[in-house]
């Protein structure tokens, strides 16, 4: 399916592949990919050492990705961007380039807004210095859009796989609910029965993620450090993908990144056991990428070893070391299969 040179590394579930992913986007079978999950270079007014493309050309870039995807969804599949934010050049206006994203993948590509969710990093350090910290005229920036998109107006989806804990007020209801409540219809409209005191195993998320990104211990900043190059400066963390990933795919499913970066999204997809692909433009971002797969290393040789073969351009097969087990690409269409080493 990929060439040589393209293919870096595979894992028990999947394969990071080096290139420009409309290109690789290309080389999958239509309808093979269950989930996009990825976060594009967002279109700031300061050049990033990631890249980065200007507000002005961006919508029209990144609809470009949305195209050449829009064939390898399954029906039933979904692409999530995360998508932060930024100010137009030299004043305190917010610029409009993530609804115009959302507006031309719609209107122009076809796709369903399913659902528009927002992530918010309390770990997030103020931002914009001119018009947080000097001028004081704006807040700080910490919340970003991230839109759900589908082929089809019922994607693949079930919220009960991502509830979040009952509030503890809630607890109490549930244990005494004739103590706590009485049905009937609510002022707002909302009639509320007695099934509202059943146990669900968990209340249902809202569509604000409060997540902080605050990684600093991690086998990928340990692998980092190790080889001494920088981490790669804007990796989301590993919840959001997880989040998406338990709502919108079953185990088995494929998941695919196509800006893949430090690879966060394929290494919680194969810790959830979906297969997975990461698409790379950056072969640096993908040998570093490894470190993520990182439990069997023995020492930081291997750091080193893995780091330089990818580098140069070798194939690694990183194996899980409990199960001896090696990924092995297959030609026929949407198909990998796994099969234990002798």
């Amino acid at each position: 399916m990929f060439d040589a040179n393209e293919l870096c590394y595979t894992t028990p579930m999947g394969n990071a592949v080096c290139g420009d992913s409309r290109e690789l986007l290309g080389k999958l079978p239509d309808g093979s990919v269950n989930l996009i999950m990825t976060s594009p270079p967002f279109a700031l007014q300061r050049k990033k050492a990631y890249g980065n493309e200007s507000q002005d050309d961006y919508v029209e870039w990144l609809m470009e990705f949305g195209k050449a995807a829009w064939p390898k969804l399954a029906q039933d599949g979904s692409l999530v961007i995360d998508i932060g934010g930024a100010y137009q050049r030299g004043k305190p206006v917010r610029s409009l380039y993530p609804y115009e994203v959302l507006l031309g993948f719609c209107k122009v590509l076809g796709y369903r807004l399913a659902e528009e969710f927002f992530w918010h990093n309390p770990s997030k350090l103020p931002s914009p210095i001119e018009w947080v910290n000097k001028r004081k005229l704006r807040a700080k920036d910490s919340v970003n859009t991230v839109w759900w998109f589908s082929k089809d107006d019922y994607p693949k989806a079930d919220i009960s796989r991502v509830l979040v804990p009952y509030s503890d007020r809630m607890k109490k209801l549930l244990a005494d609910p004739d103590g706590f409540y009485t049905p009937k219809k609510r002022p707002s409209g909302h009639d509320i029965g007695k099934s509202f005191a059943t146990d669900n195993g968990g209340a249902i998320p809202p569509n604000l993620l409060s997540i902080p990104n605050s990684e600093s211990n991690s086998s990928y900043q340990r692998g980092c450090k190790v080889v001494g190059i920088s981490c790669h400066p804007a990796r989301f963390p590993e919840k959001l993908p997880e989040f998406f990933i338990n709502f919108l795919t079953d185990p088995g499913d494929l998941v695919l990144d196509i800006f893949a970066g430090s690879n966060t999204t394929g290494s919680v997809a194969e810790r959830l056991n979906r297969r997975w692909l990461a698409f790379e433009q950056d072969r640096d971002y993908v040998a570093a990428s490894t470190f993520r797969f990182s439990e069997g290393f023995a020492a930081d040789s291997d750091f080193e070893s893995i780091h330089r073969d990818i580098l140069a351009g070798i194939p690694t097969v990183i194996r899980d070391r409990s199960a001896q087990m090696q990924m092995v690409l297959k030609e026929e269409p949407t198909k990998y299969r796994t099969k234990r080493s002798r």
